[in-house]
């Protein structure tokens, strides 16, 4: 996989994408992340990538051309071919292209296991007041939140769902089954859990995972899921019955 982060703050990703889960899979191989400065695309000779809003208001708006510009360039180096005209690029091209603002869909385990089998994502971080509404109608393929809040900007929603997408991909992770086992796997929470010591100032690790027991251990696991899941997030459930 590939991944494209636009952005007007390139070193805010150094610590995230140079450390863990995230470090491995491209020293791996598995994916390849490339930060682009959206002022390196400006044509303004002060670099700026924002104006005044037409009507009035308060805040910039981040202008169209240079995010138009970029993903035109991004495409182009990621296929190899160079591009032929801009809001029709897209079309030509197999790559998701993503907007993270507030207006879009919140980001959940189902989004990330879908945008996790494109081969390349690129990634647009708003920034300002927004960003001129010709971006998200002809250029981005979808929109994407992080939540029902606001940020500074897209650069932490950007980090995000890379961390959430990149650890998806088949050999990122050392143990296959992880995957299996994690929160909103199957929309549940995960099952509590406990390592050594057994005993810690007398408070105690369930006797049944002591027991060795695999099949009482994984009953007692999807039970725990099951009801930790009712107790923090009975919306998961989405209407299904589950054992009690």
């Amino acid at each position: 996989m590939r991944i494209d982060i636009i952005t007007i703050f390139p070193k805010m990703f150094d610590p995230v994408l140079n450390e863990s889960i995230i470090k491995r899979a491209q020293n791996k191989g598995k994916v390849k992340i490339f930060i682009h400065d959206l002022r390196d695309y400006s044509s303004d000779k002060h670099r700026k990538v924002d104006d005044r809003p037409f009507g009035g208001g308060s805040g910039m708006v981040m202008r169209p051309e240079p995010i138009f510009k970029a993903v035109k360039k991004i495409k182009s180096q990621a296929t190899g071919q160079k591009g032929r005209g801009l809001p029709s690029d897209r079309q030509s091209h197999k790559s998701q292209v993503i907007l993270l603002c507030p207006q879009g869909k919140k980001l959940d385990q189902k989004t990330a296991n879908r945008l996790a089998k494109n081969r390349h994502l690129i990634l647009i971080c708003g920034h300002y007041e927004g960003i001129d509404e010709r971006v998200r109608k002809y250029l981005a393929d979808e929109e994407v939140s992080v939540g029902d809040y606001v940020l500074t900007g897209g650069e932490l929603p950007a980090m995000v769902l890379t961390d959430c997408v990149v650890r998806l991909i088949p050999g990122v992770l050392g143990d296959k089954n992880s995957l299996n086992f994690e929160s909103f796997a199957g929309n549940l929470l995960e099952y509590p859990q406990y390592t050594r010591p057994a005993n810690f100032c007398d408070m105690k690790v369930p006797a049944i995972l002591l027991s060795g027991n695999h099949r009482k251990i994984e009953e007692w696991r999807k039970k725990q899921a099951v009801q930790r899941t009712k107790r923090s997030r009975p919306d998961l459930f989405g209407g299904k019955k589950w054992i009690k």
